[in-house]
Parts: C-alpha cells; structure tokens; sequence
C-alpha cells in the first residue's frame, strides 16, 4: 500500500485501479484496507474516484476531520488536478469546458445536455495539453492535465468524450480499446482539518499509457 502520508486525523494514500475508493459489504474497498490501518477502525471517505480510476486521495481518521474536509470540499478549498490520455488531438492546447451534465443513476451514466432540469447540474473543468503522440496500436494520443472546477459524477471522461476524445481505455464513453481507463488522479491540495494549513501531494505513474510521453 502507497502511502504518501499519515498522522492521527488524515491518511493520504494512492488508490490503486480496479478497487472502489469507499467501503464495501465483503470489505475489499480501499477505505477498509486503510480502516484496518486505523486503531479505531475508523475512515471517513470525504471524496471519490471511479473505480477504474487511481491517483492520490486523502482520507479522514477522525469523524471531527471528516467533518472539516467535507465542509473544506463544499467552499472549494480543496483542489484536485487529473491526468488523462485522449484520444486525437484538441483543437485548441489548453482551455476551459463548460458543459450541463444529467447523471442516469440507473444505467451509472453521465449525458452532456442542452437544457436546466431536474438533476441537471453545471460542470466546469480546464485542460492543458503536456504532449501528443502517435501510438501503433492506439493512434493519436493527447496527454493532458485536467483541473476540476466542479466534482460531477464522471464529468472529465463525458466532457472530452462529447466532444470526440473519449479516454484512452474508456469502454462507457466511447473509446474500444483493450486497457484500463487513462485518468490519474495527479495532485490533491486541501487545508489539514487540524492545522489548516494547506498541503499538496503529487502522483505521476510511470508505466503505460503514461510512459508513452516520456
């Protein structure tokens, strides 16, 4: 187990693909593999990630800093930037997306949609492109830097699927290819829920598709 940081009201760990990021009924989430961790027993999950998603993610130890990280995450005093690879190439480098997002519980889909509703809600992110490439097996490839303004339920995977640069491995929203989602959480900023003071932790993943833009 990754982890990059620990004291008695937080751990900062980094969630591997493939395991849910909260609690589960058989215990083989990634909370109860840090809950063991914790004299207590106890972890407050404060944030998610999709289940094919890794990257770094903070946890709460206490039910007071749990307290204290949700209310930090509701007044945008966390911040959370990603990476993912896309498939082609954007037409412009860097910019913003704004898009209205409609989440379909039943089906655990999220639709890009032209009108306010019920359920409806705004999502907002900004993406830098690092670099490009040309894959044999993929073809064209962008790698970029994502930093989420909002916290929407799949928000960056139908965002840049929308506009037809589904996710490198993103079987949900359009890519066919035989690999796992490309989308990291990169870096993770947030006050301490004792001290305040902010802190910031960075994972960048060296094997595949990462590797292929070194």
């Amino acid at each position: 187990m990754n982890i990059l940081f620990e004291d008695q009201s937080v751990t900062v760990a980094i969630k591997p693909p493939d395991l849910l990021s909260e609690q589960t009924s058989e215990k083989n989430g990634f909370a109860d593999l840090l809950a063991a961790r914790n004299p207590n027993g106890y972890v407050g999950v404060v944030h998610r990630l999709d289940r094919g998603v890794g990257g770094v993610m903070v946890y709460a130890r206490t039910p007071q800093a749990a307290a204290k990280l949700s209310s930090a995450i509701q007044s945008h005093a966390v911040e959370k930037e990603y990476l993912a690879v896309v498939h082609g190439t954007l037409a412009q480098s860097e910019g913003r997306l704004r898009d209205l997002l409609f989440h379909d519980r039943a089906r655990n889909k999220t639709f890009v949609v032209e009108r306010e509703r019920r359920g409806v809600k705004e999502a907002i992110l900004d993406y830098r492109t690092l670099g490009v490439t040309e894959h044999d097996e993929y073809g064209s490839l962008s790698l970029l830097q994502v930093k989420l303004h909002t916290g929407r339920t799949h928000q960056i995977r139908v965002q840049f699927s929308s506009r037809r640069h589904p996710l490198l491995g993103d079987g949900k929203y359009g890519a066919h290819d035989r690999c796992g989602i490309a989308l990291v959480s990169h870096i993770l900023r947030f006050p301490h829920p004792l001290t305040g003071k902010v802190m910031e932790f960075t994972y960048s993943p060296a094997d595949a598709p990462w590797s292929f833009f070194s």
